[in-house]
């Protein structure tokens, strides 16, 4: 296939932070392969970890894993859950990744003793990782999410690599999207557009001028309000784009297309659409999602419950669970820290599925097991993922097998019986970035299992991040007493899903499901278990 001329479009963002410039990078890159081309989104971000692997939920929010086992920022799970198709390590860019490229490159003696510098030095390795995904693809188009917000210290590198590379490519091949804020003064009754005006002075004052501006707003933008946008910052009037709030996320696109986006997009990089956007089954999941038939309740226990943001992927594939179903899933989020015997069936009676979530470290592991108990118990619909399942076996352990002192060596080094135990893969391990069992791994389906009958299939592969596994000195006796390993990984026989018999639905998975997700295929274990939740409630 002959390569194509890529065009570049960099999403910025101004004037406050979390304005939503993955979603609208996601709703843009869905217009335009609706309108026939080919796609693909990358994010680079400016702190100065090589990636989020290692920080904290509450610090980050959720830390998103690729196919490649790249640990990235959470926006990629949009830009997949958008365009159906995966992303690498080479779509999330960090100042980390950066710096550490061009010091290699120093010490390795590239640079012939010149004096190492931000520019060139910083900014070219910037404009060579803008290339380096399209050269990897054929892709017509590539959107560049820059993080942060314009003008901050740590996104300066960035926005002089933007402006270099632009400049290098020409109007028509490279554009700029600005995405600001207009706020709402409720005392004075009006829309301001001062904070906009600032915001693209900053970018002007680096030497970028916007093409186009997106603006965040609580109420729609008159004409008089565009015209003043545009002509105190600079664009045609064409080129102020409303993006007015919205009940969900996977409206935007739709309102994007209304506000004609893609077709000012397409006309500043003089491309036509190949095709009229096909967005019929993007519309008929909007309608099933916001015309449900029936109601659910579940809870997610978790130890990071303060900031939803860390469980993102799971919340994400609840609502594509809940289009396929056509039914309104709630979802409560809960600290597992403030859950005991004693007041776990007042916290837990009124829901129609448990989910236990990911989290690493011992906080709350105890209100996990006791909820894990709760459930298994009284016949309610249980997934658990990740440390969710491990806490599943734990629970078992103690209360089925009665081993009371089982425990996962994570928590408990010394435990008498470590049913959850380090991967021998990682003994020898010290550092702590990027060193987990990570990305795509292949699993067997047992044909005899609910699972397998869910997925339809007898092998498939998911994604994974964890250090410790289930111990299989202790299958023998938990496949005896009811509790299946029905999913192994034929090469290192590692454990990758549990299902417990005589249970309506009792399913825990050593991977993470929600990473697989999407509009256009949501996952089938998410589906089934919001079934079961259904099919809990009418019971």
């Amino acid at each position: 296939m002959e390569k194509t001329l890529t065009r570049y479009i960099f999403v910025t963002g101004g004037v406050a932070s979390s304005l939503g410039k993955g979603i609208l990078a996601s709703s843009l890159a869905k217009l335009l392969q609706a309108s026939g081309y080919r796609i693909t989104i990358q994010k680079f971000d400016p702190y100065i970890n090589v990636d989020p692997g290692t920080l904290n939920p509450y610090e980050h929010g959720e830390c998103y894993v690729t196919d490649d086992g790249a640990e990235t920022d959470l926006d990629l799970g949009h830009y997949e859950r958008f365009l159906n198709q995966p992303t690498s390590q080479m779509n999330n860019v960090t100042t980390g990744a950066v710096y550490q490229s061009v010091i290699n490159k120093e010490r390795h003696g590239d640079f012939l003793g010149k004096t190492v510098q931000v520019i060139p030095h910083i900014t070219d390795e910037i404009k060579s990782r803008f290339t380096k995904l399209a050269e990897s693809g054929n892709f017509d188009i590539v959107i560049t999410e820059i993080g942060g917000t314009v003008g901050d210290i740590e996104s300066t590198p960035f926005v002089e690599a933007v402006r270099q590379f632009k400049w290098e490519l020409g109007p028509e091949n490279c554009i700029v999207i600005h995405l600001t804020l207009i706020p709402f003064l409720k005392s004075a009754g009006e829309l301001k557009t001062k904070p906009t005006q600032h915001s693209v002075r900053v970018l002007q004052e680096h030497g970028i001028q916007p093409d186009i501006l997106v603006c965040r707003a609580e109420h729609a933008l008159t004409k008089d309000i565009r015209a003043k946008i545009a002509q105190f910052c600079n664009v045609t009037t064409d080129s102020v784009i409303e993006a007015i709030d919205v009940d969900t996320i996977y409206e935007v696109p739709l309102k994007m297309k209304a506000e004609n986006l893609d077709r000012v997009v397409l006309f500043k990089l003089k491309l036509m659409a190949r095709q009229d956007p096909e967005l019929t089954d993007w519309k008929k999941f909007i309608q099933k999602l916001k015309t449900p038939v029936s109601e659910v309740s579940i809870a997610l226990i978790g130890k990071y419950t303060e900031l939803p943001d860390a469980y993102k992927s799971i919340q994400e594939s609840f609502t594509h669970a809940s289009a396929e179903n056509e039914c309104k899933v709630n979802v409560d989020y809960i600290s597992s820290e403030y859950i005991n015997s004693n007041n776990v069936s007042e916290k837990l009676q009124k829901y129609h599925g448990i989910l236990v979530a990911p989290g690493f470290g011992d906080r709350g592991i105890e209100g996990k097991v006791t909820s894990i108990q709760y459930v298994r118990e009284n016949k309610i619909p249980f997934f658990g993922i990740c440390l969710g399942m491990q806490c599943a076996v734990i629970e078992f352990a103690r209360h089925v097998l009665n081993l009371s002192k089982a425990h996962s060596t994570e928590f408990d080094p010394d435990t008498e019986y470590p049913v959850i135990d380090l991967m021998e893969e990682q003994t020898r391990i010290i550092n702590k970035g990027g060193t987990m069992r990570l990305g795509s791994y292949p699993c067997d389906l047992s044909p005899d299992s609910k699972t397998f009958k869910i997925y339809q299939q007898k092998s498939i592969a998911e994604r994974h991040r964890h250090r410790f596994e289930f111990n299989n000195k202790y299958r023998d006796d938990f496949n005896k007493a009811g509790f299946r390993s029905v999913g192994l990984n034929s090469k290192s026989d590692l454990v990758e899903i549990m299902e417990l018999k005589k249970h309506p639905w009792f399913i825990g998975t050593q991977f993470h499901p929600e990473l697989k997700s999407t509009v256009a295929k949501p996952h089938p274990l998410f589906v089934d278990f919001v079934g079961a939740a259904i099919a809990y409630a009418k019971s």
